[in-house]
């Protein structure tokens, strides 16, 4: 059974060497890049007014556009990403030092990019592609941007600055990649209903602040690799005895803060050591099963660290696609079309499921994402056109 993309109204709300092993390299695995600089600040502001961005379609397609790098893949212009795009993730805002809080955002250097855009013209693209019903976002972190809002003066700066590049762009709203050590829990906060680590709790704080100041349509999506998420099955930040690697499970607190006001959460299935499902087996990346298996556990809700009394609920379908690479130079764990087309049928369905089987089928999960859409052009657009002929678009 095939689902057809068409438009839908907005859901409702609704002992550490072990670790080691399993966290990935990031999302940013090839062609390293140095971080953005300039005034993020500037507010020349794009004319669309806030709280107007467009519905995600029922199955939506996401990807990343190297916006301030190369990374070996080429640039992409904006404005030639092609429609099949729902959802444009523009990376990266990076901050000025770990700990500033103060995000910037500039265009790739010509010098590295000779094809890049002038501002004048991204911005009239970024409204082409509003215009036709697609969303762009910033988004914030990758391999390079480690952000640690540890203070109250961080939070606020975060604020501050993203506010200003929103406007500067006339984005839709904001995407958190926070990989490598942005987020990890401190001894004795174990709870991930009520957490205690000033990192976690500011960057709750930042979000739910512009999301305030934006409105109920700012989109708001996050891309933690599986270390952060499904890992907190077995581990959750550094355990009673402290043994364990603090950052195991360190976004399942955000994420259930912000469960109202998600957007999309597509974590990262690639990149991975072995992950633990619900089955109590583990999964590897790069197959059908890996992904049905990690998805389930974000449809299905899990106990944390195997703690009954604190079960993780789960997600709306809506707000979870799947995150892969999109060709295998994109990042480790790439996963061939069929595979992932088995995946879709698995999930969507119930049928074709191999090894794993998943607590239910969702036939509204919301899609795919990919890191990224410049490597998926580099390789002649394989997943865009898997995730076109599967939807029937």
């Amino acid at each position: 059974m095939r689902h057809r993309r068409r438009p839908k109204a907005p859901r409702t709300r609704a002992l550490t060497a072990v670790l080691a092993g399993i966290l990935g390299a990031g999302l940013l695995i090839t062609g390293a890049h140095a971080g953005p600089s300039g005034d993020s600040g500037e507010t020349a502001g794009a004319d669309r007014p806030r709280g107007t961005s467009a519905a995600l379609p029922e199955h939506a397609l996401v990807g990343y556009l190297h916006t301030t790098f190369a990374n070996g893949s080429g640039y992409t212009p904006l404005s030639e990403v092609p429609d099949s795009w729902d959802v444009i993730q523009l990376a990266f805002g990076e901050p000025t030092s770990t700990t500033s809080g103060d995000i910037r955002f500039e265009l790739c250097p010509q010098s590295e990019c000779p094809n890049v855009e002038t501002e004048e013209e991204f911005k009239a693209a970024v409204q082409e592609k509003q215009a036709a019903g697609k969303q762009v976002l910033l988004s914030i972190g990758g391999q390079n941007g480690q952000v640690q809002l540890k203070t109250a003066a961080a939070r606020d700066k975060f604020v501050e600055s993203v506010s200003g590049i929103i406007d500067r762009y006339g984005l839709d709203g904001l995407d958190i990649d926070f990989e490598g050590h942005s987020l990890s829990l401190d001894a004795g906060d174990s709870d991930f209903r009520s957490p205690k680590t000033p990192v976690i709790v500011n960057l709750i704080d930042a979000l739910k602040t512009l999301k305030g100041k934006y409105g109920e349509d700012f989109a708001l999506t996050m891309a933690p690799e599986t270390f952060f998420v499904q890992l907190g099955y077995q581990f959750y930040g550094p355990g009673p005895n402290g043994a364990q690697d603090p950052r195991s499970g360190a976004y399942l607190p955000v994420i259930h803060a912000l469960r109202d006001d998600l957007t999309l959460l597509h974590v990262q299935d690639y990149n991975s050591g072995p992950i633990m499902g619900l089955d109590d087996q583990y999964h590897t990346m790069g197959t059908a099963d890996f992904h049905i298996a990690m998805t389930d556990m974000l449809l299905t809700g899990f106990p944390v660290a195997g703690d009954e009394s604190r079960v993780f609920p789960p997600l709306d379908p809506g707000q979870v696609a799947i995150g892969l690479p999109a060709s295998a130079q994109a990042g480790n764990g790439h996963t061939t079309p069929s595979e992932v087309t088995k995946a879709l049928d698995c999930l969507h369905d119930g049928t074709g499921c191999g090894p794993y089987q998943p607590h239910g089928s969702w036939p509204d999960m919301r899609g795919l994402m990919t890191w990224s859409i410049n490597w998926d052009r580099f390789a002649g657009w394989e997943f865009m056109k898997n995730f076109d002929s599967y939807y029937g678009a």
